[in-house]
């Protein structure tokens, strides 16, 4: 404390002390998160937009893909239905049949889509290239390109590899067997025919189709192509059995050997 003497010199008082200002610590203004409503569950959903009662109240038509996906999934994750996970899916991979096609290392990427669920859309798929191939092994006939053409890019357009398939057929025409032979890489499949000719005789056909495809989407064929329909002609005349006709399936188009005179 310091004394400080008035003008009169009487009295001493003590001089005031400056003692610094304090100032108001700034508190950090809390932050306000802004959280968006997550979407119920499918369960409460009116029963006129879930897929299940929907497809049993108006059809199977009635549904969007996304929908028809969601019931193969059958249920969603947290936060996710089944039908946001279906409708992403279907986003991720450009198109249902891209989706529907995908080899499994480009599903196993996919958030929410474990083993069980890839074999459930994998089965679903097979169910139908089968229900496509059954009615044809029973009644139908394949006597025209056309048939013959809209039954092989069921089968084969959606393969991203090279396969080389045989169909079999009866004095009329009707198909006894549709069966893969051999499998190879993008680049080519090698051709065997003893192994065609033992099948051949084995199913007792009458005329033989063959079919490859071309990963790539090219249809034309090339020369190691025309010398295996070649050697396929030769091999199969010595058993008194027909090759009809050698397709290559490409994107969305078949080539006929026949229809080009390579026959």
């Amino acid at each position: 404390m310091t004394l400080q003497v008035n003008q009169q010199g009487t009295h001493c008082v003590p001089a005031p002390v400056i003692r610094p200002i304090k100032r108001p610590r700034l508190v950090p203004r809390r932050q306000v998160r802004c959280t968006v409503p997550k979407r119920p569950a499918i369960k409460y959903w009116p029963d006129t937009d879930r897929p299940r009662e929907k497809l049993l109240e108006r059809g199977a038509q009635a549904l969007s893909e996304s929908e028809l996906i969601a019931l193969l999934l059958g249920s969603g994750t947290k936060g996710r239905s089944a039908v946001d996970i279906a409708r992403a899916l279907i986003v991720e991979f450009g198109s249902l049949r891209e989706m529907m096609h995908a080899d499994k290392q480009r599903w196993e990427a996919r958030l929410g889509i474990g083993p069980a669920r890839y074999a459930a859309l994998m089965g679903a798929m097979e169910i139908g290239r089968r229900c496509l191939q059954a009615p044809l092994r029973v009644t139908s006939t394949l006597s025209t390109p056309e048939e013959t053409r809209e039954f092989l890019l069921s089968q084969l357009r959606d393969r991203h590899y090279e396969v080389f398939c045989c169909v079999f057929l009866d004095n009329r025409h009707r198909m006894l067997a549709f069966e893969e032979f051999f499998r190879g890489t993008i680049d080519g499949a090698n051709v065997y025919p003893r192994e065609i000719v033992r099948q051949t005789l084995l199913y007792n056909a009458a005329s033989v189709i063959v079919v490859h495809n071309h990963p790539s989407g090219a249809v034309e064929p090339s020369l190691a192509d025309e010398g295996v329909t070649r050697r396929l002609r030769q091999a199969l005349s010595l058993i008194d059995v027909r090759l009809l006709d050698h397709f290559i399936v490409g994107e969305g188009k078949c080539y006929s050997f026949s229809e080009h005179g390579l026959l």
